[in-house]
């Protein structure tokens, strides 16, 4: 892999590279690219950018202002595994050609811009993160809407659904029972050889890989784990995840989806996302003295995400189909409390034993329909405001909610109940993301305004089947 701009180009010569696919992330955040032949690339290119027009990006540019630029980052630069002619990939960051400024609306540079307030704050100057981001893996999915119908229908061949189906040579059963898929080994976990082309396909792109594994519900649900790494370092993985998982998927004839609910009545995909904070290759989390081994720090961390959750559930769990995930009865995080052990907290402490480097909190609401740069940035402005203003977390949430009455869970913070609440929250609570100037009025009220536009007026709009099911005789 190179690290400089003189690497990547000598590495075009040496490879005879003659395709750079320069890819960038856009609001909502979804990978976009444009490839350019070799000699469009020059070792200026890594500072000034590549032209291009960002009027058609979805919450960018109107069509006045439209020209951009594309500054490719040379340490993410790696050969594109799914295309025929040899292809070099770079991730890139967007810059305003008149300003030479970062553009404000560029998920990658916000996130950029919220490690520097980090080191500008004299807190940290790392921010460690790790996403565990989960998916299925289907057979066959269909959906429409139209005036007159709307439906959706998914399969897979590990589904239960299917155990009373006349299949091609016979039905050989072997399929997971509901909330029951967690580790199965084969015949049931029909999905081995493809995760495991998934994850030594994500390491040749650069992706520290570690493991993968079968998941709870049926009809496959899968995760891939990767280490942790610095914030953009650890965005810009997640990214390739996504992007590895989906065309293996498709090379195999199947499809992936990393929605929160796809399936009604079992479990849903999160992003479990693991968090620390050093300085001067220290951590700053380990506290020998102090609950589950945190330090001070670490909980005033800790309060400010708790503080500030019901705002930012608004960038980690950014989709409508969010909140069919995060109900309870399905080991959702939906308490904003913390707990060493409680998995139905919304902040787990893992038990990381006596290494004060493997300290960290895991943040268990974010699902991966988000924009890692900004999910990321904004958990990490919220940390860092609880660390200035010492917020207090609280007491741990150490109990069985199960055994809790109704008048003790009722004094237990939740999460919002849908995308709206959480916008809401987001208007009324955005002073820890905009002080820094790391986000700004702008880019908050352009992305309340696109969500609102885009996803949750026109979803009001449109009948659900189900309302027939409550409503048609009535």
């Amino acid at each position: 892999m190179a690290e400089t701009p003189q690497e990547v180009m000598q590495m075009i010569r040496d490879e005879n590279i003659q395709i750079i696919d320069l890819k960038f992330i856009d609001m909502p955040g979804t990978w976009q690219h444009c490839s350019f032949y070799q000699d469009q690339l020059e070792e200026e290119s890594f500072v000034d950018g590549v032209a291009f027009d960002g009027s058609s990006i979805r919450g960018w540019k109107a069509i006045n202002e439209s020209d951009m630029m594309m500054v490719p980052d040379a340490t993410t630069a790696w050969i594109d595994p799914f295309y025929k002619e040899k292809t070099l990939s770079m991730i890139c960051a967007i810059k305003e050609p008149r300003t030479g400024e970062w553009y404000s609306r560029d998920p990658r540079s916000i996130a950029g811009k919220a490690v520097q307030y980090l080191r500008d704050s004299g807190i940290g100057d790392t921010a460690f993160f790790g996403p565990e981001a989960e998916f299925f893996v289907f057979d066959d999915v269909r959906f429409d809407q139209t005036e007159n119908q709307g439906f959706y229908s998914v399969d897979s061949i590990e589904g239960r659904w299917n155990s009373g189906r006349e299949e091609a040579g016979g039905n050989l059963a072997y399929k997971p029972q509901y909330k029951g898929g967690y580790f199965p080994v084969a015949p049931t976990d029909t999905l081995q050889d493809m995760r495991t082309e998934m994850l030594l396909t994500m390491a040749k792109c650069g992706v520290p890989i570690e493991k993968h594994h079968h998941e709870v519900a049926t009809g496959g649900q899968n995760e891939l784990g990767f280490r942790f790494g610095e914030l953009l370092k650890a965005a810009d993985d997640l990214m390739t995840y996504k992007y590895v998982i989906k065309n293996v998927a498709k090379k195999y004839g199947k499809t992936a989806t990393f929605m929160p609910k796809p399936l009604f009545n079992d479990n849903g995909s999160g992003m479990h996302t693991h968090q620390s904070i050093w300085k001067d290759g220290q951590p700053l989390f380990w506290g020998e003295e102090g609950y589950a081994n945190l330090s001070q720090t670490a909980l005033h961390y800790i309060g400010g995400i708790l503080r500030h959750a019901p705002a930012l559930l608004a960038f980690t769990n950014p989709s409508i189909n969010s909140y069919k995930r995060l109900v309870p009865g399905f080991e959702a995080p939906v308490n904003l409390a913390y707990s060493q052990g409680n998995r139905s907290a919304s902040i787990r402490i893992p038990l990381s034993g006596p290494n004060p480097k493997a300290k960290r909190l895991e943040f268990r609401c974010p699902d991966a329909t988000c924009n890692p740069y900004l999910a990321f940035a904004a958990m990490l402005l919220a940390g860092i405001d609880g660390i200035k203003n010492q917020i207090d977390p609280g007491e741990s949430l150490d109990v069985d909610i199960y055994d809790l009455t109704p008048e003790e869970l009722s004094k237990i913070p939740s999460t919002p109940g849908s995308l709206e609440d959480a916008l809401e929250h987001l208007q009324n609570d955005h002073a820890f993301l905009t002080e820094s100037g790391v986000f700004t009025e702008d880019f908050i009220d352009n992305w309340i305004s696109y969500k609102l536009d885009t996803e949750i007026n026109p979803m009001r709009l449109r009948p659900h089947p189900y309302e027939f099911a409550l409503y048609y005789d009535v």
